[in-house]
């Protein structure tokens, strides 16, 4: 089994992967990596006979919690949406069917992966659905960007965070391929190449439409009145109606 060469490189390694998983948390970037990916040995083995068996699974720790924490986020969210009042909101048919669609993919090809353990075959079709649901993901955003010229109320927080898991991945990715001599790990977890290349992709996009194509446009504050100034002139004719109007009172 491969190991590092370079101490340095293995914590850069780390560090860089910690630092992704941190930026797509905290943004909440869902994908969908199922157990299969965990340390299976069964997995590996076929892992290294299609890719040699002198190469590292290019499967980090901080990918596992981030799978582990998204599934658990989405279910929240599914939570909330099941108790908390929507008002006339819901969901889409077109989602719906999506959503019926990739789930009787998936159990169709977790059927055709079962008799023969295919189970390389079957992450790879995993990731490709990731892969789907990430472009389904962004575009109604980008869309609705484009359809009002307007990026009002639109949080680009959460961009600036994917962006930035999206490059430090790169460079967990990189990180890695140069310790090994190897570019395997690219080729060999294409659905993590081609899910950070999208993600990073619309990132791009929607900072063009927000700082751009359509700035948030702000109300400009008016400027306070000017302060009157009072002058004795201006007094007098009070003053002296008030005078008049004081009652006389009498012993």
């Amino acid at each position: 089994m491969a190991s590092w060469n370079s101490l340095q490189l293995e914590i850069t390694y780390r560090v860089m992967g910690w630092m992704a998983f941190t930026c797509w948390s905290v943004g909440f970037y869902p994908q969908v990596i199922l157990n299969f990916r965990r340390k299976s040995s069964a997995v590996q083995k076929q892992y290294w006979e299609k890719y040699g068996s002198g190469q590292m699974i290019p499967v980090a720790v901080n990918d596992v919690a981030f799978s582990a924490h998204a599934v658990l986020m989405t279910a929240i969210i599914l939570f909330q949406i099941a108790i908390y009042d929507r008002g006339t909101q819901k969901v889409s048919k077109i989602a719906i069917g999506i959503v019926v669609a990739v789930w009787l993919g998936a159990a169709v090809c977790f059927l055709v992966a079962l008799p023969t353990h295919s189970w390389l075959w079957l992450i790879n079709i995993f990731n490709s659905i990731q892969v789907f649901m990430t472009v389904v993901k962004y575009t109604p955003q980008a869309f609705m960007n484009f359809m009002r010229k307007s990026t009002d109320g639109f949080s680009i927080g959460f961009y600036l965070l994917d962006f930035s898991g999206g490059v430090t991945n790169y460079a967990q990715m990189a990180v890695l391929s140069i310790d090994q001599d190897s570019w395997v790990n690219f080729f060999g977890n294409m659905g993590k190449v081609l899910l950070s290349l999208i993600s990073i992709s619309f990132d791009i996009l929607f900072m063009c439409q927000r700082f751009l194509l359509y700035p948030s446009k702000k109300a400009p504050i008016p400027p306070p009145p000017p302060p009157q100034i009072i002058s004795k002139e201006s007094l007098e004719p009070l003053l002296q109606s008030s005078s008049s109007a004081s009652p006389t009172h009498t012993v």
